[in-house]
């Protein structure tokens, strides 16, 4: 089995934190730090990113490769977008190894199949458009995103460069390859914490679906942010999640 490039840092009770697409395990450093003070932090790199770039896998393998890599005791695991979609996939094939599970900005899939057929449709057109242009050309086009339109440039950080592994990532683990996990959340215990920016309508009513199907599910909206919530609000974001891992 192939091993996820990670770091760790801090010291204190295990999370595994998991980033988003075109980002890195050294992404979101004001974010990760204020979390490391009492946490030991361990970022893995997914697959198609940074260390990992050159490994292909789908979303149920890519929470193969992460549980194998999780310390054995169970242990908080958190991720943003691309990375909150892999945490699920963690959470529901092994929900006994997940103390508590922190979805930043994420989704559950998507319910109407021709939906989700058009999507996988786009990822993989916006997949050859990564090969034609590089990636440095496209991480400019795709933080220009509306959905990043509050996102500072400044806050971006560490991006993943390898345009065949962005591109990969799309096709293989992309919104549109995403099974609708919708009937299988109440098999989900664990507290749950969901966080999402005021700002980004979409992932607003995605974080409310997802908490009435969720049993025991918080759920908190940063004001004034957007998708990239961690990025631009990392201090309220980090104590936010750092209160409700270390709640009782």
């Amino acid at each position: 089995m192939a091993l996820l490039t990670m770091d760790q840092r801090g010291e204190g009770p295990d999370v595994v934190w998991l980033h988003g697409f075109t980002q890195t395990r050294a992404t979101a450093e004001p974010f990760l730090s204020i979390l490391a003070g009492n946490h030991r932090i361990m970022t893995p790199d997914l697959p198609g990113h940074g260390g990992s770039a050159s490994i292909a896998a789908s979303l149920d393998e890519t929470a193969s490769l992460v549980q194998a890599q999780r310390p054995l005791a169970s242990t908080a695991l958190g991720g943003y977008s691309f990375g909150g979609r892999v945490a699920l996939h963690v959470a529901l094939a092994h929900p006994e190894t997940v103390q508590r599970l922190v979805l930043v900005s994420t989704s559950m899939g998507i319910a109407d199949e021709e939906e989700r057929e058009l999507r996988r449709q786009q990822d993989a057109a916006l997949a050859s458009r990564i090969r034609a242009i590089g990636a440095a050309a496209f991480l400019e086009e795709w933080r220009s995103l509306p959905l990043f339109a509050t996102t500072p440039r400044t806050s971006w950080g560490d991006r993943s460069t390898d345009s065949e592994g962005l591109a990969r990532s799309l096709e293989t683990a992309g919104v549109g390859t995403q099974a609708y996990l919708g009937p299988q959340l109440s098999a989900l215990t664990m507290p749950v914490l969901v966080v999402y920016g005021s700002l980004d309508d979409k992932y607003a009513a995605a974080a409310s679906a997802m908490a009435d199907l969720l049993p025991n599910a918080s759920v908190v909206a940063m004001a004034g942010a957007g998708h990239a919530v961690h990025l631009e609000q990392p201090e309220r974001v980090a104590a936010t999640v750092s209160e409700f891992l270390l709640s009782a």
